[in-house]
């Protein structure tokens, strides 16, 4: 339970008279509260030897109730004087933020209960001087991510340095889930349980569809391991308000595109009326137009307005949320990087412009605001454009009933492991048979083959048959039964590439006379040239010059110029919601406005239902019409854009095989467009053809280009195993040679090495991750039992519009696009 005072608002379950006494009873007695029951059994479960898995919503002293069993038991016994200290707790977190966040948690109970903790954070950010103290001097808590553990495990003295471990805290489970950066905190537990056989290890989580299956991950597959594991629910439900904010005519709102200014006066009166609001956007670039806008419609905000993003300097950063604490800003804009269990008290609103495409990623955001027991949270959808609404209305209707997404686990992908067994070798080396039965007690390995493990060993010691001729790809040595890593600038190589989250290379952003102001990527500042203008931490800059890997700048007058841009900035429409959309497609279809969001849009349905039809639950809707561009196809299968993307390639191929035709594609959430010279009679026969499942796969790896695709994909998997550097501190590899090289790399492999299993798993992730073909097929396998309606049109529908837009804007100007959507939403209305 977080630090707050006792208010009338919060609940007080009933008293358990067996609570333990000692500090739990101290520590919520001195405020006048009673712990939550969940706070009560994971107190408990934790003092009596179980690990375990504590899910609560936020705000219900979900670190309380793990931390304060922690002190209870290793007070006094493990804790030891400071010329002695080894760490006793690792306590992972998945972002920067919530480890200064957590840091700061644990300090304060620490210190009102007058215990001697030394509590220290590693992350990314820590400088040279604190990573060199942790390891010299160890604290008794660190904090760290698991990027950051896994720099530690490669050290020389890690067994030295984890020799009193004793308990081990997963933070935000769900959110690592599911991730490669999940599987690197799965192995490492596994490492820290190989070393302490009786490590404790707890989790806590947000709600997920797959809870069960996420606390299996961090129990592991040891049967052993799993029978001490206790999955703890609370049964407290978080009150949560959300609404929308409706525009004031739909048929007049953008259908398409746009970042949701059109909103921005009634977004001003929602912040207004607020003690502090975070508002969240879904890009870094959203991000900083956001901040410009608001701040040019409202001057009074000047001083008490903010900008936080991954990019920005982390010293920005951090005062960024002290000052949320403080009560010193009025609102702060923000992507992902604040939308974790970051205790924010004074934060009562939260508002999130545009889609955050999933559930469980809003009611996250939404649980940034009432960050206290029995607090409401609040929160605000700002749709970008009319056919928005739709998608609001679905995410409500999911989040109230708690319908949650599931994180689909990868399967025993070979890249993490060879970084990771580079990793153990760069420490102290492992004993083969040891690290296999330990790299079987995991959940994602446990089905790892001797054939492959036999490989990974050979390739990182010879680098396969390919490129044996290599120095630089013999990394292991195998001496007195173990693998090691001694080699001087490939340890420093390796620890330096730790991780998994692959980005484009950055360079710095710095005023020319003054402080650094945070990255930006290579591949956006590449295009530019000294004397252009960009957006970039909330300032209008002008870029000076361009030297050692850093971009010099100055304040700009000019207020206009180009918006920074960051790679990946698309999120993916989940599964679960793409199911509520259908659903109220299902409702509209019957005429039923039951909610604000459907009301609002109801000129829009009309339209659509006058000109085509709105598709129920057992159609597939698809229309046709021609413009001087050419002859226009579009399908409504509403499962997002990757399967989209996935699904119109599938089609436009089956329809080439039958008629000789070329198609430009474009799409979006809600369905695809083919574009050709030629019209395409859609009959019965072709068209049971193009959604059957029959040959899915065979079909698909041609019409996608598979080879191609992993090609591609393969520089992330190169980058991982470690076979491409991305380059040192300060002098970082261009992202056209790493590219370049990866691709060079897969040619050689699949040239001389053909049975090379990195092969394998870069078409395996694509077609799985980027493609997602188990919900590619589950939706061919819907398709094939619904009837496909084809409606010929005259002019576009309103559903035609959002993609249109799409495939135009990578061809107009901004405001060239905003005035065609301008002029085809006229003629539809008219």
């Amino acid at each position: 339970m977080k630090e707050r005072p006792a208010t009338d608002n919060i609940r007080h379950p009933k008293k358990n008279s067996e609570l333990s006494p000692s500090l739990m009873q101290r520590f919520y007695s001195g405020r006048k509260w009673e712990p939550f029951e969940h706070q009560v059994a994971a107190y408990r479960a934790y003092l009596e030897g179980y690990s375990g898995l504590l899910n609560a919503p936020t705000g219900t002293g979900k670190t309380a109730a793990i931390w304060l069993p922690i002190i209870e038991k290793l007070t006094g016994k493990s804790v030891s004087s400071r010329s002695s200290r080894k760490i006793k707790v690792i306590w992972i977190t998945p972002l920067r933020a919530l480890a200064r966040d957590t840091e700061e948690s644990l300090k304060r109970i620490c210190a009102e209960l007058e215990t001697d903790w030394n509590i220290k954070r590693r992350t990314g950010d820590s400088s040279s001087a604190t990573r060199t103290s942790i390891t010299r001097k160890p604290p008794d808590c660190l904090i760290t991510t698991p990027e950051s553990l896994h720099v530690l495990i490669s050290g020389s003295k890690n067994q030295e340095l984890f020799s009193s471990l004793d308990t081990v805290v997963a933070d935000e489970w769900h959110e690592l889930t599911g991730s490669k950066r999940g599987i690197m905190t799965e192995l490492a537990l596994a490492y820290l349980r190989y070393l302490q056989p009786e490590l404790s290890v707890w989790g806590m989580s947000a709600t997920i569809g797959n809870l069960e299956e996420a606390m299996n991950v961090l129990a592991g597959s040891d049967h052993k391991q799993q029978q001490k594991f206790k999955l703890i629910r609370s049964g407290v439900k978080k009150k949560i308000r959300m609404q929308t904010l409706l525009p004031d005519r739909a048929d007049r709102f953008p259908w398409a595109g746009h970042m949701g200014l059109k909103l921005l006066p009634k977004v001003e009166e929602i912040i207004g009326d607020s003690r502090t609001t975070l508002l969240f956007t879904n890009t870094r670039s959203q991000t900083e137009v956001w901040y410009q806008k608001l701040l040019e419609y409202e001057p009074g905000l000047a001083g008490q307005i903010a900008i936080h993003h991954g990019s920005v300097d982390k010293s920005l950063r951090e005062w960024v949320e002290q000052a949320i604490r403080d009560e010193k800003l009025k609102v702060v804009i923000s992507t992902s990087s604040l939308d974790l269990g970051v205790d924010f008290s004074p934060v009562e609103t939260v508002i999130q412009v545009g889609s955050p495409k999933g559930v469980a990623r809003y009611l996250q955001r939404a649980g940034r605001s009432g960050h206290q027991p029995g607090s409401e949270s609040r929160i605000w959808f700002v749709p970008t454009h009319g056919m928005e609404l739709i998608e609001a209305d679905a995410l409500h209707r999911a989040a109230s009933a708690n319908r949650i997404e599931s994180r689909p686990l990868y399967d025993k992908p070979l890249d993490v492991l060879l970084q990771f067994l580079s990793t153990l070798a760069a420490g102290n080396g492992f004993s083969p048979d040891d690290t296999l039965a330990m790299t079987r007690k995991t959940v994602t390995y446990r089905n790892l083959t001797d054939a492959e493990w036999q490989w990974a060993l050979r390739f990182l010691s010879t680098g396969g048959e390919a490129l044996r001729s290599y120095p630089d790809y013999k990394k292991l040595e195998y001496t007195g039964g173990l693998y090691a890593l001694t080699d001087k600038k490939q340890l420093r190589r390796h620890r330096l590439s730790i991780g998994t989250i692959v980005d484009d290379p950055v360079l710095k952003v710095q005023y020319l006379k003054g402080g650094f102001l945070g990255t930006i990527e290579e591949s956006f500042i590449s295009r530019m040239r000294s004397g252009d203008v960009f957006l970039f931490a909330g300032k209008w800059l002008t870029i000076v010059r361009l030297k050692d890997m850093t971009v010099y700048v100055r304040r700009s007058k000019k207020k206009r110029g180009i918006v920074s841009r960051w790679m990946g900035g698309r999120m993916q429409l989940s599964s679960q919601l793409a199911g509520e959309i259908r659903a109220v497609f299902e409702k509209l279809s019957e005429g039923v406005f039951d909610t604000a969001e459907s009301r609002a849009i109801a000129r829009i349905i009309t339209v659509q239902s006058e000109r085509s039809r709105i598709p129920r639950n057992n159609e597939l809707l698809a229309e046709q019409f021609k413009s001087r561009e050419g002859y226009h196809l579009f399908f409504y299968p509403v499962e997002g854009r990757a399967i989209h993307e996935g699904m119109a390639s599938l089609v436009s191929w089956r329809i080439a095989r039958k008629i000789p035709v070329t198609f430009s594609l474009a799409m979006n959430d809600f369905g695809f467009e083919l574009l050709s010279d030629q019209h395409i009679d859609l009959t019965p026969d072709l068209l049971k053809d193009l959604f059957s499942p029959d040959d899915l796969v065979s079909d698909l790896t041609a019409a996608i280009n598979a080879s191609e695709m992993s090609r591609r994909h393969f520089r992330e998997i190169a980058r991982v195993a470690g076979l491409v550097f991305s380059g040192y501190p300060g002098n970082p590899k261009g992202a056209r040679h790493l590219q370049a090289s990866s691709e060079m790399l897969f040619d050689v492999f699949r040239k001389y090495d053909p049975e090379n299993l990195l092969i394998g798993q870069a078409v395996s992730e694509v077609l799985n991750r980027q493609i997602d073909l188990r919900r590619l097929k589950a939706a061919v396998d819907r398709i094939a039992g619904q009837e496909i309606v084809v409606q010929p049109l005259q002019k576009p529908s309103p559903f035609c519009i959002p993609i249109l837009a799409d495939r135009l804007r990578g061809q107009l100007s901004s405001e060239e696009l905003e005035d065609r959507i301008k002029k085809m939403q006229q003629q539809i209305i008219s």
